[in-house]
């Protein structure tokens, strides 16, 4: 297929058979899809040496029907206590349902469904009505020695949600998925944990005409997930929104929990702060379902008012001036923007090939400027709150990035990344049915150690021929940032993308950053987590395990490294 003289690869626009491993794999809505441009395109038949011919093909595209070779090992007597609980219309285990929550959005879990294998599924998938169903499904499988794993919305990857010990996969998003309290006084929501990010925020969004409000609110926690995560998933894994510099991590938005625990229920206050001991939720946050259950999280509530959004965006010369200009700004102590995202060289280059700056009268000025290509770095970002406030903070930014030399260039871009910033993942199917692998590491980092990281693990990286490795500073703060790591490279063997995870998950933890950010532990980076907090930090972590969970039900396998063997630690 042609177009302006170019060739166009056979991109899937056809839903996948519902019964089929792609169906699992895709992302998002399976009537949904987005393609790389024509630019992309060309950079990736560059990159890695491909000519059309390469991509005239589709294979391993994962469309066969689903099988789990594993039978269910639970007995009939068993099932039929956990259908007395549920009922036995929420007690699954057919091959699709054992397979649809064995795996997150990690490249393993992607490479592996292509492949048709299905590891680590449960026994049986479970599917609680209220909180009361959890309380009685822990007990019964406590008393049974019956593995439990939670699975919110399967977006995560760290490989979180995997069964490895078999048991019953707990599917909280299809009924525990309502708002139970909008409180406009204290300014909070309470919510149960399966509940979607855009379910939410509409609600909020809507409260004075759903709740009987006075003001609009938001959430204000947006990951790139955003569309296809539940709140109970954000919880559990310290996650973060890509306007997190103002809002806040999750960690910073909860305000009390309640958790079933095979100990008892972990019931916690609603009050903002408090010098009562050691943080409860603090603890429970980013858990993993290891401890116990969530069933129930108030959060914190910010007022909704986009009209006062101030939209802005800046090129630099190079990154290093890029780096210190947004360290100035999150210093500078006159408050901080909501989006704040600055694109090494590497990532700008696609940027602007991806929102379409590439090749407009804007690109050539750049230039004549001295923005040269894989040199220059875009910073885009918004404000959220008060339009007076986001003003302010908006002038401040533009003083400061003028100092470090940097080419104000409006709201456009903001804008242009706005519109796509929830459907970038949609394009991995097309690439991986090409052979194309694209995946994520990112970090923590202090403004001290950020160059340091950021060379350290893209010189890692790149060390394999033919590989992208764009990167990112987001979710900043005033002592340091996020770096974000996104590789592209044509790679569909299981164990070479194993060795090359590692290999990138090494260089972090050499070079001083945190293993994540973010995205959670789980399972794919718990053998580091004992070398990066410490063995006696850990050994706290353990003796926390042993008083929720005694006999080892709750999401046992390795995640959080809490049951890892010593012979799988790095």
């Amino acid at each position: 297929m042609a177009k302006e003289g170019r060739y166009t690869p056979p991109w899937t626009e056809s839903p996948p058979p519902p019964d089929s491993f792609r169906a699992i794999l895709k992302w998002g809505s399976p009537t949904e899809f987005k393609h790389p441009n024509w630019r992309l395109y060309e950079l990736m038949r560059q990159t890695f040496g491909l000519t059309d011919d390469d991509f005239r093909a589709r294979t391993n595209t994962g469309e066969t029907p689903v099988r789990v070779e594993q039978p269910c090992r639970l007995s009939a007597e068993t099932l039929a206590g956990l259908a007395a609980i549920v009922g036995p219309e929420n007690v699954a285990t057919d091959d699709l349902s054992r397979a649809r929550v064995c795996y997150g959005k990690t490249m393993l879990d992607v490479l592996r469904l292509r492949a048709g294998v299905v590891e680590n599924p449960p026994d049986a998938v479970v599917h609680p009505r209220n909180a009361d169903d959890v309380r009685q499904l822990v007990a019964f499988c406590d008393e049974h020695r019956i593995p439990i794993v939670p699975f919110g919305a399967g977006s995560g990857v760290t490989r979180g949600s995997e069964c490895v010990r078999g048991g019953i996969s707990l599917v909280l998003r299809t009924h525990m998925n309502r708002i139970l309290a909008v409180d406009p006084i204290d300014q909070t929501v309470t919510v149960e944990p399966g509940i979607y990010g855009p379910a939410l925020e509409q609600a909020l969004n809507e409260a004075p005409a759903r709740f009987g409000t006075p003001h609009r609110y938001t959430c204000g926690h947006f990951p790139q997930s955003f569309e296809y995560s539940t709140v109970g998933g954000w919880v559990v894994t310290r996650g973060a929104g890509q306007n997190s510099t103002y809002y806040g991590k999750i960690e910073h938005l909860v305000l009390s929990q309640k958790y079933v625990t095979p100990a008892g229920d972990i019931v916690t206050v609603d009050v903002p702060a408090k010098a009562t001991g050691p943080d409860i939720d603090q603890i429970m946050i980013g858990s993993e379902g290891t401890y116990g259950i969530l069933v129930e999280v108030t959060l914190k509530l910010h007022r909704y008012r986009p009209e006062a959004r101030q939209r802005f965006s800046f090129v630099f010369r190079d990154w290093e001036s890029g780096c210190e200009a947004c360290r100035e700004v999150m210093q500078g102590e006159f408050g901080f923007p909501s989006v704040f995202r600055l694109s090494d060289p590497e990532e700008t280059d696609v940027a602007f090939k991806l929102y379409g700056v590439e090749g407009t009268p804007l690109d050539p000025i750049l230039k004549r400027l001295g923005y040269r290509p894989l040199e220059r770095c875009l910073l885009l970002g918004h404000t959220d709150g008060d339009k007076d406030y986001g003003k302010l903070v908006k002038r401040k930014i533009k003083r400061i990035c003028k100092r470090y030399g940097a080419l104000y260039t409006t709201g456009y871009v903001t804008k242009r990344w706005e519109h796509g910033r929830f459907r970038d993942p949609y394009m991995r199917e097309d690439l991986g049915d090409f052979g194309i692998m694209l995946d994520t590491l990112e970090c923590g980092v202090s403004w001290s150690n950020l160059q340091r990281v950021w060379k350290g693990v893209r010189e890692y990286c790149h060390s394999r021929p033919r590989t992208v490795c764009m990167t990112h500073a987001s979710h900043f703060y005033p002592q340091g940032a996020n770096l974000y790591f996104i590789f592209i490279a044509r790679m569909d063997s299981l164990e070479e993308y194993v060795e090359y995870q590692a290999g990138i998950l090494d260089a972090i933890r050499k070079h001083g950053a945190t293993m994540s950010h973010h995205h959670g532990i789980g399972r794919s980076f718990a053998p580091w987590l004992e070398g990066q907090i410490g063995t006696n930090q850990l050994a706290v972590f353990r003796a926390l395990k042993r008083h929720f969970d005694p006999h080892n039900i709750m999401n046992p396998g390795g995640t959080l490294a809490l049951d890892l063997p010593s012979e799988e630690r790095r």
